[in-house]
């Protein structure tokens, strides 16, 4: 504690100086530090967390099907990898709108009819009702998109839906942005509507998988049946992997 001396008389004196309104200020603005600090952790790692805590127990309950492990083998290459993979991640937070999304693959070179510019699909399970997907264009702010060069359904051959995903407590069902945000509650048995040239089409999930971005197989062809293949980035809120989800129609 600081004294400073005055003299009265022939006698010195020291006076301490008050310094709790300093300490105070100070304390005051660590805990605003710290608060920000805490934030701006949870907003960066929240989804990863919540990957590891929530989305995973979800689907080790469900027939989710994953790539095998391969034996990693740590070298600079793969820690860049990883870097890369997370910057990616972390980007998608920031840019949920962006084109990116768009796989470079030969099969968006195989040139399918487009019978319709628009149709509608339903997903009661996760409150997904008459959403818009363009045949057109890629905006998947304004709506799904199936993927060019892949089937348009009910005709035979693979129909790949893309949507967004967030953060499910963010869901609006009105809202492209965010329309995908509950995939992740989808099991096999599941129904998806298919409303095309007004009549109704009525599909059932048979298969659930979580690939890597740079995946693209589920853009395949199949000519034996109409397919119908939703894809969305996993865990929501970042671009780190994809949720595929497969259906066929529902026998009678």
């Amino acid at each position: 504690m600081l004294r400073f001396p005055f003299r009265q008389k022939n006698n010195v004196y020291y006076k301490r100086a008050d310094n709790r309104k300093l300490r105070k200020v100070i304390r005051s603005m660590g805990l605003v530090f710290l608060i920000t600090g805490l934030l701006f952790g949870s907003y960066f790692f929240f989804p990863f967390v919540s990957w590891k805590l929530y989305m995973e127990p979800v689907f080790a309950s469900q027939a989710v099907t994953a790539p095998i492990p391969k034996t990693t083998i740590i070298t600079k290459d793969y820690i860049q990898g990883l870097w890369l993979n997370t910057a990616r991640s972390i980007q998608g937070l920031y840019n949920p709108v962006g084109n990116d999304w768009i796989p470079p693959t030969p099969y968006g070179e195989t040139q399918i009819a487009t019978q319709v510019s628009y149709y509608f699909i339903s997903i009661p399970k996760i409150n997904v009702n008459n959403a818009v997907v363009t045949t057109i264009d890629t905006d998947l702010s304004q709506h799904l998109v199936n993927f060019p060069g892949t089937a348009i359904p009910p005709a035979n051959g693979n129909a790949a839906i893309f949507g967004h995903s967030t953060l499910p407590p963010l869901f609006d069902p009105n809202n492209y942005k965010t329309i995908f945000a509950n995939a992740h509650n989808l099991v096999v048995g599941d129904e998806i509507l298919v409303n095309s040239n007004h009549i109704d089409y009525k599909y059932k999930i048979f298969n659930i998988s979580i690939v890597d971005a740079e995946d693209t197989s589920y853009l395949s062809q199949e000519s034996d049946d109409s397919y119908i293949t939703l894809v969305t980035c996993t865990p929501p809120g970042t671009v780190w992997k994809r949720l595929i989800i497969k259906a066929r129609p529902e026998k009678i």
